[in-house]
């Protein structure tokens, strides 16, 4: 379900507000373009900072592991990461479809240690959104469909009180892979 109560502009304010307050950079730094590692300095650990913060806020649970990890699981050894650590041809077109234009860097070949600095606050606010967009269409504890935004980055049930429950980050991302990969038979 495509939930409408919190909007991109919403989870892009509360974002800036994670990554400020972890890399402890002036908000007004923060665009949708900016890379977290090329413009910011973020380090790995920052991202599960960034990531922990989110999840409180929101009230949900981001993934722990990155596309490449989960193509390596679901498809076998090698399938997106070659022997050299380089990305393979197919990591690469899974890669554009998932993030389109903002992957216009990748390439085959390319080292996966360079692919995190490819991540930008407009991709983490995507995460985010698919997280979010995973509302189911009633409460699992009362059967309504009366969900509504806290005034802040929660979603609730308005007529139980349940707070949400979202499907998780790892789980929407093998449920993406297994959907692109019926209709493009790329493995």
């Amino acid at each position: 379900m495509s939930q409408k109560l919190l909007t991109e502009a919403a989870v892009f304010e509360e974002m800036k507000k994670a990554i400020a307050e972890t890399l402890r950079v002036d908000e007004a730094q923060i665009r949708p373009e900016t890379s977290l590692i090329k413009d910011l300095g973020a380090e790995s650990l920052d991202f599960l900072d960034i990531n922990y913060r989110l999840e409180q806020a929101f009230g949900m649970k981001l993934a722990r592991h990155f596309v490449l990890e989960h193509i390596e699981e679901m498809f076998g050894e090698g399938t997106a990461i070659d022997e050299n650590g380089q990305l393979t041809d197919k990591a690469v077109e899974l890669l554009k479809i998932r993030f389109g234009d903002s992957a216009s860097e990748l390439a085959h070949g390319m080292d996966m240690d360079e692919v995190p600095a490819l991540v930008t606050v407009q991709s983490m606010v995507r995460g985010v959104m698919d997280v979010l967009d995973s509302l189911p269409e009633k409460c699992p504890k009362c059967g309504n469909s009366a969900w509504k935004a806290d005034g802040g980055a929660r979603i609730s049930c308005g007529s139980c009180g349940e707070a949400a429950a979202f499907t998780n980050g790892d789980d929407l991302i093998k449920e993406w892979l297994n959907k692109v990969q019926s209709e493009k038979k790329l493995f």
